[in-house]
């Protein structure tokens, strides 16, 4: 019984919160969300339920610490952006840099992107859609944005960034991306049977659809979400008011 006793305070010890996360993230990785209950866990960390819920309150609260975990991850790891040209403001590659990090971290953990709406739209007040608003709106109001028109502008990036993250993560092929999988040929056979199904349309019906068919099996998604971004900001640099000499914008 001692030594029974002296094992269970040795798990206990080495189990943490972060520990907990890290194989929920685990789980949600290799099956989905549906992956992820009380028993898979204590499974993988060879413990009981009461450890677990020492640490987490119940699995919604897991899950949402799961996505902010791998968010912050990818954040804190995305790459410095490349030195700007003079016509391209320092603050916009920023912004770039923050929407592909979000946009390959979807792609390595397919699960987030419903978790990403989730948040957004039933827990704005949590710990997942601060981060994705500050993480871009510190960079909006250095772009000479009118304050009035913050959260409008960082809104829609914001919902341009994940519905199309959510897009991508739903696409046959689209999953494994970027792992090493095999979904790429998956991928471009769908868009091959697509493109053919756009062509077979009525040319007179549909003649815009004829025109863009080829562009559409030749796309890069990575490619085509990076100029979604470029439209944004486009968009946001032509309706911000011209430029006061004396005008000083907020460090982000």
């Amino acid at each position: 019984m001692a030594m029974q006793t002296q094992q269970s305070q040795r798990r206990r010890q080495v189990l943490s919160r972060e520990r907990i996360v890290e194989a929920a993230v685990e789980l949600l990785d290799a099956a989905g969300q549906d992956a992820l209950t009380v028993r898979a866990v204590t499974e993988r960390l060879s413990t009981g339920a009461g450890a677990i819920y020492h640490h987490v309150g119940n699995m919604g609260e897991l899950l949402t610490a799961a996505t902010e975990s791998v968010l912050v991850g990818a954040l804190a790891a995305r790459p410095e952006p490349a030195e700007a040209p003079t016509a391209v403001p320092a603050a916009a590659e920023e912004i770039r840099g923050v929407a592909l990090a979000l946009y390959d971290a979807v792609c390595e953990h397919p699960w987030l992107a419903t978790q990403f709406a989730v948040q957004l739209t039933r827990s704005p007040w949590g710990a997942v859609t601060p981060r994705v608003f500050e993480s871009i709106g510190g960079h909006v109001r250095t772009l000479g944005v009118p304050r009035r028109d913050w959260f409008a502008a960082t809104s829609t990036l914001v919902h341009y960034i994940l519905g199309a993250t959510a897009q991508n993560a739903q696409a046959p092929g689209d999953a494994g991306r970027g792992t090493g999988s095999t979904a790429e040929p998956d991928r471009a056979a769908y868009l091959d049977v697509a493109s053919r199904a756009w062509q077979a349309l009525d040319p007179h019906e549909y003649p815009f659809i004829h025109d863009i068919a080829e562009q559409m099996r030749e796309h890069d998604d990575r490619e085509q979400f990076l100029a979604g971004i470029d439209l944004v900001l486009a968009g946001i640099a032509a309706t911000r008011p011209a430029a006061d000499p004396g005008h000083h914008p907020q460090a982000g």
